[in-house]
Parts: structure tokens; C-alpha cells; sequence
């Protein structure tokens, strides 16, 4: 009895060392706490194509281009009422954004409406998470969000008669499309909508011919004010630079003698 007893004892010491030994083990094998999650949407792809999150956790979608015409819609049974762009097609600029918060767990798919090959899925743990935990950083975006840079804009002459028209001088550091709105002037100040002109102008100095008759602009004798600014590709619009100019009558033709 004695030594069954010993044995016993014994065999619980062993048993109650292996299962200090085991407890940090078994600690560590305990699978981490999801937390709140951002996924980029660009090149066609998300930047994570399966998203893990707990119970009560939200998912944030970012639009980081360069191409941005993407929804984030639910295609399965649990989310076919989410979706980044109810009614309309989708056209985002670069870093907005789209979030979700899944208050049931199971498993959410997703796709944009106009490019099927951008999709993926959210797997929802019916572990409930900490909404406050937010680790992720915001995707960064894949084009330049700089504003060009539009300078030493000028005429090379501020008064021309009709159908002469003048150069537009500037200096562009990013490859953008210029456009000038014309107004009318009168006792100094700008009246009514006259029209506008559009060139595309690469990096540098560029020579752009100014106030000739086009399908948007038809000169006639007056003053005019212009506001020109260059619209990059990437949609970033610089400084607006306004510009003053005078257009005079042409002068009458002569009659040839007889």
C-alpha cells in the first residue's frame, strides 16, 4: 500500500512538471487575436486577396490607383448588400476609402462589379475582437499625388487682333493637360463665360498658340481675362494663373479697283 502510494505521488510530480513544461508551449501554439485590417486596392488586385478578422472587427478598403475604377461588392449570401458603389459604376479618387464592420463570423467574398479578377475574400472567427485595435497602416498610394508645377506663364503679347491671336508661354515640371477659361471684362471685371481652350504640354517650356478661333472659343473685339492651370495625370490640378487680354477688330479688307 506504501508503495503504490509513493508511486502515485510519484507519477503526479512527473505529470505536474510536464504540464509546467508544456504551459508555455501550449501558450504560444494559442493563435493571435485578429485585429482591425486595411487592404489596398491597385494594379488590378487587392493588396490582400484573403483577410482575416474577429467578431465585431472592420475591414478597410483604400483606393491607391493608378487604376481607381474598382467597387468592393458582395457576391455571396451573407453580403450581397454591401457594396463600395450602390447604384453607380465605380470612379474613386486615389486614397479614398470604403470600410465594413462584420458583426457575424463566417466567411465574406467580394469582387468589383466591372473588373471580376478584382476580388477577394474576408474570413470573419466567431472569436470577438477589439474594435480599438487598429495595427494596420494606411496603404500607401502608387501614384504621385504631387500638384504640378506651372510657371512663368505669360503672352507674348496681351493685345492682338482677331484671327492673330498670340503664343502662351509656361513652364510645366510634370507632363499635363493645360486648359484656359475665358471670360469677358467689362469696367474691370469679369462678366460672362467668353469660352475655352485646351493644349497638352510636356516638361519644360512650352509654346502654345493662344485665342485663335476654335469650336469652344470665338474672339471678338473686347477684353478678356483667362484662368489657365495644368490638370497632371494623375488628376492633381496646380495653381490657377490669370492672365488679361485685349482682342481688337480686324481691319477692314480693301476693295481691289476695277
Amino acid at each position: 500500500m506504501v508503495r503504490r502510494r509513493t508511486l502515485t505521488r510519484a507519477r503526479r510530480a512527473v505529470a505536474a512538471v510536464a504540464a509546467a513544461a508544456l504551459a508555455p508551449a501550449l501558450l504560444a501554439a494559442r493563435p493571435a487575436l485578429a485585429a482591425d485590417a486595411k487592404v489596398g486596392i491597385g494594379h488590378y488586385r487587392w493588396s490582400q486577396p484573403v483577410v482575416h478578422v474577429d467578431l465585431g472587427q472592420r475591414v478597410t478598403w483604400y483606393w491607391v490607383g493608378p487604376d481607381t475604377e474598382h467597387s468592393v461588392t458582395g457576391i455571396s449570401a451573407n453580403d450581397a448588400a454591401d457594396d463600395s458603389d450602390p447604384g453607380r459604376l465605380p470612379d474613386h479618387r486615389v486614397g479614398s476609402s470604403f470600410a465594413l464592420t462584420f458583426s457575424r463570423p463566417g466567411v465574406y467574398q467580394f469582387q468589383c462589379k466591372l473588373h471580376p479578377v478584382v476580388r477577394g475574400e474576408v474570413i470573419v472567427s466567431a472569436t470577438p475582437g477589439d474594435p480599438a485595435d487598429d495595427p494596420d497602416p494606411i496603404p500607401r498610394p502608387n501614384v504621385d499625388l504631387a500638384r504640378p508645377t506651372l510657371s512663368n506663364v505669360f503672352l507674348s503679347r496681351a493685345t492682338f487682333r482677331t484671327g492673330a491671336g498670340a503664343t502662351l508661354n509656361l513652364a510645366l515640371d510634370d507632363p499635363s493637360l493645360i486648359d484656359a477659361e475665358i471670360w469677358h471684362v467689362s469696367h474691370g471685371h469679369r462678366t460672362t463665360y467668353a469660352g475655352w481652350q485646351t493644349w497638352h504640354a510636356h516638361i519644360g517650356f512650352n509654346y502654345l498658340p493662344f485665342g485663335l478661333r476654335g469650336p469652344h472659343f470665338q474672339p471678338k473685339a473686347g477684353r478678356y481675362v483667362a484662368f489657365v492651370r495644368a490638370t497632371d495625370l494623375f488628376s492633381n490640378v496646380s495653381a490657377t494663373h490669370r492672365m488679361r487680354f485685349r482682342v481688337l477688330a480686324a481691319p477692314p479688307r480693301r476693295r481691289g479697283h476695277r
